[in-house]
């Protein structure tokens, strides 16, 4: 089977699908890999480095879809508002489409591609199993997002993150306050921490405060319960509006005090809560910032604004997306890892049908056949729709 690897167009995009290092694997497993010319420029991998690993580079866009019977994507159409619709007329009927495609965003994109007849599957909708660990795309770029999320609030914060005792006195660290303690919310406490900070996690979910402990934060308890915290697969559940304003006034004092919030606060589908009010920020010292890693959702921050540094307050506020982005070399390096694991699971022993009865399979399958399959989307979507007069 031939895999195509078209350069990334959403603006600002640096990563590209596959590295190439994993190519040999691939090629161990029966697959062919063409390139676009220059899709990995941005991340550091030039097309010397795909061909002398047996790819082949090809010049335009067209060379990659119409032999490629996969067409693997770190942003496909869905998860590429932008630019992405440019690559439905390409497509054809049959052909596989494996990448982010955000399922859950908007329902036309979807449907845009199940009407092209493409078989696609989203490494937004793996499940959090044992077995697709290894495949996870969704952890890999929580990971270095929360570790980005860290720098950028560090490089903007007036003060450093470490204590510091010197001959002209001590200077006390920083206070950094993490809420959400998913993948992205401890990667951003455990780097916080090795910066030296007194760092303190919050997050809805009891099962999380060992995880929060483990990394040398402390754990802010509030004296509220949420009902069924977390789905079956981890991720925390929405809750009703009166348990927000609750939490939203139990934790102003804290962020009150906290010279860096980092929220990572969400639900998949779903609009971020909204975790910290203007009144919030307003109680904030002049120069603390804050990083909503939540800003594609709406933001947990009253005051976020999409993809922009803001100041409010004093206080500086970070809506930056697509931070995964600012580390090409490596989020590459992950994800092609991620999405190389899945290919050779989808398509081992030379088989070339899906298996349905495998989980991994039928949860990321999304359309095929010109219609949406994937259950879990279509529940969504149904839910989502303005019941009829």
């Amino acid at each position: 089977m031939v895999i195509g690897v078209p350069k990334e167009t959403f603006p600002g995009e640096r990563r590209v699908a596959l590295m190439p290092s994993v190519l040999t694997s691939l090629q161990k497993s029966g697959f062919e890999v063409l390139i676009e010319a220059g899709a990995g420029y941005s991340a550091g991998y030039p097309d010397a480095d795909y061909a002398s690993k047996g790819a082949k580079v090809v010049a335009s866009r067209s060379e990659i879809f119409q032999p490629a019977d996969i067409v693997a994507q770190v942003l496909c159409y869905g998860a590429n508002d932008k630019t992405g619709h440019e690559d439905l007329p390409l497509m054809r009927r049959g052909q596989y489409l494996v990448g982010f495609l955000r399922s859950l965003g908007n329902l036309k994109t979807v449907q845009d591609i199940a009407a092209r007849g493409v078989t696609s599957l989203a490494m937004d909708l793996m499940p959090r199993i044992t077995r697709a660990q290894n495949m996870d795309a969704m952890s890999s770029m929580a990971t270095l997002s929360g570790y980005e999320a860290v720098l950028m609030a560090a490089d903007i914060l007036p003060r450093i993150f470490p204590m510091l005792t010197t001959a002209a006195g001590t200077i006390t660290p920083a206070r950094v306050l993490v809420i959400g303690a998913g993948v992205a919310g401890l990667q951003a406490i455990a780097t916080a921490s090795r910066l030296g900070a007194v760092v303190y996690g919050y997050d809805l979910r009891p099962a999380t405060k060992e995880h929060v402990q483990s990394l040398g934060a402390r754990f802010v308890e509030l004296p509220i319960e949420a009902k069924e915290a977390e789905d079956k697969g981890g991720y925390a559940k929405a809750q009703d509006a009166s348990f927000y304003q609750r939490q939203q006034e139990l934790l102003g004092r804290v962020v009150a005090e906290s010279d860096v919030v980092i929220t990572a606060a969400s639900v998949p589908g779903k609009k971020a809560p909204v975790l910290v009010t203007r009144a919030m920020v307003e109680r904030m010292s002049p120069g603390s910032v804050i990083v909503d890693m939540s800003a594609e959702r709406g933001g947990n921050c009253e005051l976020t604004r999409l993809n922009q540094t803001t100041v409010e307050h004093g206080v500086t506020i970070i809506g930056t997306i697509n931070m995964a982005s600012s580390v090409p070399y490596h989020s590459s390096q992950l994800y092609a890892r991620n999405i190389a694991n899945f290919l050779t699971h989808l398509f081992k022993d030379g088989r070339t049908e899906l298996d349905l009865d495998d989980e991994i399979t039928r949860e990321t399958l999304l359309t095929r056949n010109g219609e949406i399959v994937n259950q879990r989307v279509r529940d969504f979507y149904a839910a989502a729709a303005p019941a009829s007069s």
